[in-house]
């Protein structure tokens, strides 16, 4: 297909990316037991080093917070640096751009994975919509225990050390992950947050923990390198909000004064459950790069970007399959679909051996 608008160049904040299709973050379990990253994974991002940006999948920002398998990298320690190190100097070596996406699980993470400990979230409501996947089976999730007020800076503590800990690392800047019914998506939509005081409430008060980390993050990084990952209509973890336009209304306003990189936005709800047109109203009211993501085909991305609804898509599980999904699409080749029974495990068969186009 021909994509002019997907291959014109992008000033994300502060970096410059040659094209506008990104690599969405995948959380893939290839992490070992310590939370480290493995040389598997050094393959893999460098295989899809010609994004225009990789966002590197959740990273555990502080230790006992574990929801996938016991498998997802962290970076809160200096293992998890040195090991983080490998996969961002193969990507740059390969001319590439790589963000970190900082990530707490809240009420997702599992007692199974975090040696007996109760999750923590914003209220006592446990998910309920699915079930943990263990070694020994799935397993219901636990109701977590709510988080005090006066506990919070030390979250938010947690994710400035790991935007730090980003920085040595070697990436070119960090994704908060405000999506999908984690921890900071858990206090800003009422569905999950019924508490009351500083944090809870009204929108503006649901969506200060998140802003406070938002915060945190540019005084480590500056203006322009932190983005913002958010899903204000996706059901999935027991998500729901009553009020989605109006909370991402806020949201994104509030994101716009801080001067961010992007807005990562989530335009659908995976079960269908929540309907709305989100992306409009976020284009209204945030005037930085707006990035979306959620089943886009290369023909609706590159119309969005040529009709400026969006300034580029995250492409998610094509690029499991499609290592050199950029030259693929340029191309206007068929995408090769991924095998869903790898997205989890721990090998390197469907994680590192699609191969590319040429070799296909």
């Amino acid at each position: 297909m021909s994509s002019p608008a997907l291959f014109t160049p992008l000033t994300l904040g502060g970096i410059e990316l040659p094209n506008r299709i990104l690599m969405a973050p995948l959380t893939r379990c290839r992490a070992d037991a310590d939370h480290v990253p493995t040389d598997l994974m050094v393959e893999y991002y460098t295989q899809r080093a010609s994004a225009g940006l990789i966002i590197a999948e959740a990273t555990m920002v502080m230790e006992g917070n574990s929801a996938f398998a016991g498998r997802e990298p962290g970076i809160y320690s200096d293992a998890q640096i040195v090991a983080w190190r490998k996969v961002t100097d193969a990507v740059h070596a390969q001319g590439g751009r790589i963000f970190l996406q900082l990530w707490h699980g809240g009420r997702a993470c599992h007692p199974y994975f975090n040696d007996g400990a109760t999750p923590v979230s914003a209220s006592p409501l446990p998910i309920t919509n699915d079930e943990a996947h263990t070694p020994e089976g799935k397993k219901p999730y636990a109701t977590p225990r709510e988080l005090a007020d006066d506990e919070l800076p030390a979250i938010v503590e947690g994710f400035r050390k790991a935007a730090l800990n980003a920085k040595v690392a070697g990436f070119d800047g960090v994704e908060i992950h405000g999506a999908n019914g984690y921890l900071l998506d858990q206090f800003l939509r009422d569905g999950s947050n019924k508490r009351g005081g500083e944090y809870g409430g009204p929108v503006e008060s649901r969506a200060r923990l998140l802003l406070e980390v938002v915060d945190a993050a540019i005084s480590v990084w500056g203006i322009g390198l932190v983005g913002v990952r958010l899903s204000p209509l996706n059901s999935y973890n027991s998500m729901e909000d009553s009020d989605p336009a109006g909370l991402t209304a806020y949201v994104a306003t509030q994101l716009q004064q801080r001067g961010i990189a992007y807005l990562h936005l989530m335009r659908a709800d995976f079960f269908g459950v929540q309907q709305g047109d989100m992306v409009s109203i976020a284009r209204d009211c945030f005037k930085g790069s707006l990035i979306g993501n959620m089943g886009y085909t290369p023909e609706e991305a590159e119309q969005a970007v040529a009709e400026g609804i969006l300034d580029g898509v995250a492409f998610g599980h094509h690029y499991i399959s499609n290592p050199d999904l950029v030259e693929r699409i340029q191309a206007g080749v068929t995408l090769v679909e991924p095998d869903a029974s790898t997205f989890y495990t721990q090998e390197a068969r469907g994680y590192t051996d699609y191969p590319p186009l040429a070799a296909a």
